[in-house]
């Protein structure tokens, strides 16, 4: 059961964070000290734009399964509202687009938007996170975090250093979901980072159960959640044909 619940706090306020930072970046473009920060910060809204669309529909709706699930036999009946979440949640994975279009506006487009500068810039940011955490006593997480950006600039190199954009963009939703993974795991680092910083001073029971939650919910997303961008980049990697081979009357 906290299993679950930790789960849902993860997936929820991790999405949360990310569109927040979002709605920051829009306040950000307003109030640019000048037009070359103005135009860093619109492009990495713009790379960020698939990910806050795509990852919150996924992994909520997962959230909401789980809701159902901590309710035993009961949480597929009308007796509780989770049942009425998750109907209306589904709507959100094909709405304003779907995952497929996302992954292919975030790996046809947006990483290698003005010759890769929204990348860049975000790096940049992830960067400056990582040194924080590192001096909070969060190493261990930045250190997961830097090896999974890392990891996946080189399987962009590898997707794009083939003259075949199908085979590249043939599993683009993967890409999505390995690259919504990590920036996920970099908004929980800087809510840890946060968090560790205001715990040596909270006055409150509340306050403490707060911060400690929000360090909890962020070293079990690094613990099982960040792993799985492993695998499929590894797939990634291996420039996979099977979508692509597959003809129309195998199915």
């Amino acid at each position: 059961m906290r299993r679950m619940l930790l789960a849902q706090k993860a997936y929820a306020e991790g999405a949360l964070g990310l569109n927040l930072y979002c709605a920051r970046l829009l306040d950000w473009q307003q109030t640019a000290r000048d037009e070359a920060e103005a135009k860093r910060v619109e492009l990495l809204l713009e790379l960020l734009t698939p990910i806050a669309k795509s990852w919150p529909s996924q992994w909520c709706q997962e959230g909401n399964s789980l809701a159902i699930q901590i309710h035993g036999g009961y949480g597929y009946t009308r007796d509780f509202q989770v049942e009425q979440l998750w109907r209306d949640q589904r709507l959100n994975p094909i709405h304003e687009g779907t995952h497929g279009i996302q992954g292919l506006d975030l790996l046809g487009r947006k990483v290698r938007m003005a010759n890769g500068a929204a990348l860049k810039a975000l790096r940049g940011e992830v960067d400056k996170a990582l040194s924080k955490a590192t001096a909070l006593g969060l190493g261990p997480m930045a250190a997961s975090l830097a090896a999974g950006f890392d990891r996946i600039n080189e399987t962009l190199e590898i997707l794009f250093g083939q003259d075949d954009l199908d085979l590249t963009l043939a599993n683009a939703s993967a890409f999505l979901e390995a690259f919504g993974h990590a920036v996920i795991a970099w908004m929980w680092l800087e809510q840890a980072s946060s968090a560790t910083s205001s715990l040596k001073n909270a006055d409150t029971d509340t306050e403490r159960a707060f911060y400690s939650g929000k360090i909890a919910a962020a070293r079990w997303f690094y613990t099982w959640e960040l792993p799985k961008t492993g695998p499929m980049l590894d797939s990634l990697a291996s420039l996979d044909r099977t979508s692509l081979d597959m003809q129309e009357d195998w199915f």
